[in-house]
């Protein structure tokens, strides 16, 4: 697939087809369960295995390992099409990506050989375990440990706010070996679920009610040091090159997310009457409209742009334009699916429309891979070491 470069952000001729497909692929497989998953807190298995026969976890990942290796704007446009429809399942997508970003970049071919395709398949699926109770955006004061023993390491500590936890099988976990260095003595294992993994408790979530959310905790758990993803003590910069990578797609579902509470939004406003006939004769309410496709047309190009330079980035601006569109896309998603609400009036407030649910999911965008404000810091050093 054609793949834009970092100052062009039209879709290609076969991106805008496979959008449409994904269109309609969402539109019947996958809206129609999203009501009851977010109302039942359940893992969404059947738009899951819908997702695997359209090959969709096979998207990330390259060619040589099963994958599709399509490019990163291209992920993009599923990952939106998803989050319409139903953002726990686009978390499905994003989050198997994500613990695999590591392995891909940094992993041995040992590793990749033996996790890559199983995940292109949707045989199996991956987690990120960064964060901790006390070390969300302060990574480098977490207080996991891995210990070398022989051939081995010991693993011990507690993972919070882990996406998919429970579900999925293997786990990119983040401990220090060295912890008197700081985020120096940090490193990156991949660990098997039946080597230990414990869940010790699930969240009970304002949104993204689908998507499991939980504590991980190792108690000695033993990985070889095979599994070790880079050097000892690279952790962290493993960590921060996959969140570079990550957040635009972030980026992405939270335009999906907006995108889905437009379309709702305009569709109610032709139906609805008052004063004598549809409200979307409203002036008023017509100018909510626009100032909400406005700006969520603005979060989608700055979202492309950044997607691009995950695959092309002559000038290093990944870092920066990353945690832009992150922000600029999770901000703008809550202010549109606000104004979505408001637009419905009190059946807005209801779960009988799926709006609120929209507003609900849309607030975890602004949160996690780094809250907008720790985006803002990046954003802000980045343009400081160009003057």
């Amino acid at each position: 697939m054609k793949t834009m470069s970092d100052s062009t952000f039209a879709l290609s001729d076969v991106q805008e087809e496979f959008r449409s497909t994904m269109r309609t692929f969402c539109e019947e497989r996958i809206a129609p369960h999203a009501a009851e998953v977010d109302r039942k807190a359940e893992y969404p298995w059947k738009s899951f295995e819908a997702c695997k026969e359209m090959e969709l976890p096979a998207l990330g990942i390259p060619e040589a390992y099963g994958g599709a290796g399509a490019d990163t704007v291209t992920q993009a446009v599923a990952v939106e099409e998803l989050a319409r429809a139903c953002g726990s399942t686009s978390l499905t997508m994003l989050i198997s990506k994500l613990g695999m970003t590591p392995v891909m970049n940094w992993g041995s071919e040992e590793l990749k050989r033996q996790y890559l395709p199983r995940v292109a398949s949707g045989e199996i699926q991956a987690s990120y375990c960064l964060s901790e109770a006390d070390a969300g955006s302060d990574v480098a004061s977490m207080r996991s440990r891995a210990v070398r023993d022989g051939d081995d390491y010991i693993l011990t500590g507690s993972k919070y706010w882990i996406t998919n936890a429970g579900i999925s099988d293997v786990y990119v976990v983040f401990a220090k070996t060295d912890p008197d260095a700081g985020g120096r003595g940090i490193s990156c294992f991949l660990v098997e679920k039946e080597w230990g993994i414990r869940i010790a408790k699930h969240e009970d979530k304002l949104g993204m009610r689908g998507s499991p959310t939980g504590e991980v905790v190792l108690e000695d758990v033993r990985v070889p040091a095979s599994h070790r993803i880079g050097a000892e003590g690279q952790g962290f910069t493993v960590a921060m090159h996959t969140l570079d990578r990550s957040r635009p797609t972030i980026g992405a579902q939270a335009v999906g997310i907006a995108q889905g509470s437009i379309d709702y939004a305009a569709a109610y406003m032709k139906q609805r009457n008052a004063f004598g006939g549809p409200i979307a004769d409203l002036q008023g309410l017509r100018f909510m409209l626009a100032e909400m496709a406005m700006r969520n047309e603005a979060a989608r190009s700055l979202v492309y742009r950044a997607c691009a330079m995950v695959d092309h980035d002559p000038r290093g601006e990944l870092t920066q334009f990353g945690a832009m569109a992150k922000a600029f896309a999770s901000d703008t998603a809550m202010s549109v699916t606000i104004d979505a609400v408001q637009l419905l009036g009190g059946y807005g407030y209801t779960k009988d429309f799926p709006v609120e649910r929209y507003l609900r999911d849309a607030k975890v965008t602004q949160i996690y891979e780094g809250t907008n404000q720790v985006q803002k810091i990046v954003i802000a050093r980045e343009l400081l070491k160009r003057v």
